[in-house]
């Protein structure tokens, strides 16, 4: 299943919408996001499924890219 995190890069930092980051990833639930992504410095927002109707906007958009780990 893909999912979109949205994250801020500053895990020291108050986070601020403006600079908030998202990345696509491959995996089979949230836990796996987030253990797939904890040697990363992010400060995770929320991690949102992405299928069906929504995941074909999703890769129409330029930013679309799946995260290979």
């Amino acid at each position: 299943m893909l999912f979109k995190v949205y994250y801020q890069e500053n895990v020291a930092e108050a986070p601020v919408r403006e600079n908030t980051e998202v990345l696509y990833l491959e995996a089979s639930a949230v836990f796996e996001v987030r253990r797939k992504l904890k040697e990363k410095p992010y400060n995770i927002e929320f991690i949102q499924a992405v299928d069906g109707a929504y995941y074909e906007y999703e890769k129409q958009s330029e930013n679309f890219k799946v995260l290979e780990n």
